[in-house]
């Protein structure tokens, strides 16, 4: 498949247009020629010197990444950064780039792929950022305690440490907004739309205080460990397409 076929591909599955104007990720493909022939894809959540030194030891052609390394433009390729494009361009190793579209994709994405493992149904878009939304809500098949709901969030790959649960809920959880990542901001959204928890990556200080007011459980099960399934999603899709394919597990512990 040539590079260019993918990217198309790609963009036109994950709407990247839709994100252009609301994401500072510059989505899409990040690094390569798009006239580059591929057999063989890396996937992985973060684009850094490791992730990238590992596509490049699998035989790569291209990285697919989450997190990529251009957020409102390159100024200068320098340092750090120019050590990563340094790395993509010795390996001829491309980088092709999802963040938001890959949040909030009702299928393929974060969101999607959490609710799909908390057994979370009837879901809508939630998460409200412009004319996107880059999160998913629903109800649970049956009702879960707060812990049942911890240990769910516990078991996902990459985690490596215990979720964070801020339980001012009800004591039994049915209805949960899910917003990957740093997603503490869209709290009154979820109380709004009748959520009884909410479920992310990481917090701020005020969300303790904000949940704790509105009546709303927050679990906080990790940045990476929510971030897993959209590149494992597009891992699927692009056996499907006759690809040959690698997931680079690297947790953060975040």
């Amino acid at each position: 498949m040539h590079l260019s076929t993918l990217v198309e591909r790609l963009d036109g599955t994950l709407s990247t247009a839709d994100y252009a104007d609301v994401d500072a990720s510059a989505n899409g493909l990040q690094v390569g020629p798009d006239s580059g022939s591929i057999d063989r894809v890396a996937v992985a959540v973060d684009a850094a010197e490791a992730t990238i030194e590992a596509a490049a030891d699998a035989d790569a052609d291209v990285l697919i990444t989450h997190h990529g390394i251009s957020w409102d433009g390159i100024e200068r390729v320098t340092d750090r950064q120019y050590d990563r494009i340094a790395a993509l361009v010795e390996n001829d190793l491309a980088l092709y780039v999802s963040h938001l579209p890959l949040d909030g994709h009702q299928e393929l994405g974060n969101a999607a792929g959490v609710a799909d493992e908390l057994g979370v149904v009837d879901r809508e878009p939630f998460g409200e950022l412009g004319p996107v939304n880059i999160g998913t809500i629903g109800t649970t098949s049956d009702p879960l305690s707060a812990a049942e709901l911890a240990r769910s969030l516990d078991a996902f790959e990459g985690s490596e440490r215990p979720t964070r649960a801020m339980e001012f809920g009800p004591d039994r959880i049915e209805r949960i907004a899910v917003l990957t990542g740093s997603g503490a901001d869209w709290l009154d959204e979820a109380v709004e739309a009748g959520a009884d928890a909410l479920v992310t990556g990481e917090g701020k200080q005020k969300v303790y205080h904000e949940a704790r007011e509105a009546g709303l459980s927050v679990f906080l099960a990790g940045h990476y460990a929510t971030e897993t399934f959209g590149v494992r999603s597009i891992q699927t899709l692009l056996e499907e397409w006759g690809l040959e394919t690698t997931f680079i597990d690297h947790p953060t512990g975040l």
